[in-house]
């Protein structure tokens, strides 16, 4: 989703455990989400799940109503549900997922004021080997970008290693959207394009908090379009796309993931 820029703020120890805490609930959506999708489910569906989960653990969704500009008409669901050719927030729409179906799902949660964010890529059904290249490229370069948060690098080397992934794998890499600080709210500064220079942007210290998103597009153009609802966002050229996300705390102990599962 969009992203605002506003001061650097690094958290505490115990800032971190609680934000642990968000980002475990937005595990458990995950897990009963894709515990769920199958053929002939429909993302309202998948929706509704999370928002039990939420309930459940009595945390509320930074996505439900969110409008960055007065442009923006308020996000319905409290997941992106992006599915074969749609990289990023998707609406839960009726439509029925069908078989060997792409299935990009970005959750959130807010609980306690702290925020989690994480999204995750898998096929529906009968998966086909092109999606599953695309999936295991996507995923490698998250890993890239997390092993790349440690005291002393900089954003531009996490920036770098997602896109030397991405490129290397053949895929279409956009910055519009990409990385972000995470807090009390779901978008704070640092912006973490997913391409950029080795060496360059902001010094990571301990206790920066960051979501590293690699999307990738897998007709390897870097183009994309939004359709009419001012949120759907495609590939421009109809191929597939892949997003992975995970809300990751730079510590003198390296990159601690505060939205794996428990």
């Amino acid at each position: 989703m969009p992203e605002s820029g506003g001061v650097i703020e690094l958290r505490t120890p115990g800032e971190l455990d609680a934000m642990r805490a968000a980002g475990a609930v937005v595990a458990d959506m995950h897990a009963a989400v894709r515990a769920a999708a199958a053929p002939g489910v429909r993302l309202t569906a998948l929706d509704a799940i999370a928002r039990d989960v939420l309930a459940d653990a009595g945390a509320t969704s930074p996505f439900l109503g969110y409008a960055p500009l007065a442009t923006t008409p308020p996000f319905p669901g409290v997941l992106c549900l992006s599915v074969n050719d749609v990289a990023l927030h998707g609406i839960p729409t009726p439509y029925e997922l069908e078989d060997g179906d792409l299935l990009s799902v970005d959750a959130g949660a807010t609980l306690d004021g702290w925020v989690g964010d994480a999204a995750m890529t898998y096929p529906v059904g009968t998966p086909r080997a092109a999606d599953l290249r695309l999936v295991e490229t996507t995923e490698q370069a998250l890993a890239a970008g997390i092993a790349a948060a440690v005291v002393g690098n900089r954003v531009g080397d996490i920036s770098a290693a997602v896109g030397a992934v991405g490129r290397a794998g053949g895929c279409g890499i956009n910055t519009d959207q990409g990385g972000h600080g995470v807090g009390r709210t779901m978008h704070e500064a640092p912006s973490v394009p997913n391409e950029g220079r080795p060496g360059r942007g902001l010094p990571l210290r301990p206790g920066l908090v960051i979501a590293i998103e690699p999307w990738f597009l897998a007709g390897g153009s870097d183009d994309y379009r939004v359709d009419a609802d001012g949120w759907t966002l495609r590939s421009a050229d109809g191929s597939r796309a892949a997003h992975v996300e995970h809300t990751v705390a730079v510590t003198a102990d390296g990159p601690r993931i505060l939205t794996a599962p428990r």
